[in-house]
This record gives C-alpha cells, structure tokens and sequence, in this order.
C-alpha cells in the first residue's frame, strides 16, 4: 500500500531564531510531513543550524544555494527536489511564523478534492490578516483585485504564498519557463495550474505579519506583480504559455469539472 508523504518547502534567509520553533510545530501536525529547507547562504547560519537540525531530524532536508537568488526560484529549486524524490504533496510555506502550521492538516484534507489549495487571507469577504498597517493590506487586497481581473484566476487571494500541490501538478508545469520571483510568482504557479485544467481550491487562514527578523517586501517584488500578470495572459492568449501537457492523476482521483 502507497504511504502517502508531503513535503513542506521553507525557503530561508536569516531565519535562524524562527527555524528551531518552526520545525517541531510542522513536524508535530502530521506524520506524512517531512521539511526541505532551502537556505541562500544566509549569513546568520540558518543553513548550518538547518544541517544539524536534519542531523538529529530524519524529516528534515536541506537544500543549500549560494546566495539570495529570490523566493521563486528557491521554491522551483524546492519542487524539482520533492518531485525527483516522488512526494505526493508539495508545500510552500514560509518561515516566519505568518504562515500558522497550525492549517496544515486543513490543506492535507482539502488536497484531497482539489489539485491546489491555497491559504486565503480574503475568502468569503473576511480579512483574516493581523499585524499589518492599513496601506500594506491595502497594496495586498487590491492586488488581488487587479490580478483577478486581468488574469481570470477564479481566486479570492491570487497573492498569498501558502500552498499545497499535489505532485502532479507540478510536474505538468515546465518549471523552467516560470519566470516570476517575487509575489507574481504566486500569481503565475495558481495561473499555469488552471490554464492546465487543474483544480484549485481555497481553505481561510490566519495570517500574522512576522514575529522576528526583517519583511521581505520590496517595491521592486510590486512592480514585477504589476506587469507580470499582463505577461501571464499574452503568454496564454498568443499558446505560449507552457506546451507540455498535463499530467495524468491518480485513478482514484476525479477529473476537474
């Protein structure tokens, strides 16, 4: 019989007071969980503190890359890992305590009716975001308001970035024409997932601005989600958008309505 494992990708930069409380609380929801740590060189030694956290750990991976090459590539680096090592689930997550690994077992559930599920700050017309100043959730309401209108993408929060695909998906997605970094990355995984026919579907999370250590947010990260998106729909509306087909799914699962 197929044990099922899920992988929980943690890309960090100078997360080292954050990783030993995150680590334990990921590890404690489910046992199909396991974590991949992907540190840019980060000069604090969350990358050393990561090895001998997996030293002690046999759920626990790293993944190290030389420098700060940018959040989407650290989770593309992430997900061609987890698909060469055949994981069924597939998640991105963050490692600053915003993303509560307390909905873990929420996504495990919801994973198994959809091919995507997102962590939604917006659904239903509640904001469940702490923390934040009222120009910042703003930005962040109102982006996914642009990008649901530009894109399509039937979403309430095309931008968040805590997710779970199941393998397949992934695997259908050249990865290697992914072309965002920052949050349009989000926007263009959800986007090449449903231009694929994939399903996606979408569980309310509450999501805490960070504890400890420095945002990540940066103007150059809103520019690129603003003409990204335009990007997105040229790349669908001209068939450029990724010519490998879609992967099949297990038997067991539905097919997309």
């Amino acid at each position: 019989m197929h044990v099922q494992r899920a992988l929980v990708i943690v890309p960090t930069y100078n997360e080292r007071d954050n990783l030993p409380r995150l680590v334990p609380s990921i590890l404690s929801r489910d046992a199909r969980l396991e974590i991949l740590v992907v540190d840019d060189g980060s000069p604090d030694g969350t990358g050393q503190l990561a090895e001998e956290i997996a030293a002690a750990e046999p759920r626990v991976h790293v993944l190290h890359r030389a420098a700060k090459l940018g959040l989407g590539t650290a989770y593309l680096a992430g997900f061609k890992w987890g698909i060469e090592r055949e994981y069924d689930f597939l998640f991105e997550m963050d490692a600053d305590f915003s993303h509560d690994p307390v909905h873990l077992p929420q996504f495990l559930t919801a994973i198994e009716e959809h091919d995507v599920v997102l962590g939604s700050r917006y659904l239903h017309g509640r904001v469940t975001v702490v923390n934040w100043p009222i120009a910042r959730l703003l930005l962040s309401y109102f982006a996914n308001v642009y990008a649901r209108w530009v894109t399509g993408l039937p979403i309430a929060d095309a931008t968040g970035g805590f997710k779970c695909f199941r393998r397949e998906v992934l695997a259908s997605i050249d990865l290697d024409r992914v072309e965002s970094n920052g949050y349009a990355f989000q926007i263009e995984m959800s986007f090449r997932a449903w231009k694929k026919g994939f399903r996606l579907g979408e569980i309310p999370i509450m999501f805490v601005d960070r504890d400890a250590g420095e945002s990540k947010m940066s103007k150059k990260i809103v520019r690129e989600a603003v003409w990204r998106v335009w990007r997105l729909r040229w790349l669908d509306v001209t068939g450029k958008l990724d010519p490998r087909p879609r992967a099949a799914l297990p038997a067991s699962t539905p097919a997309p309505e």
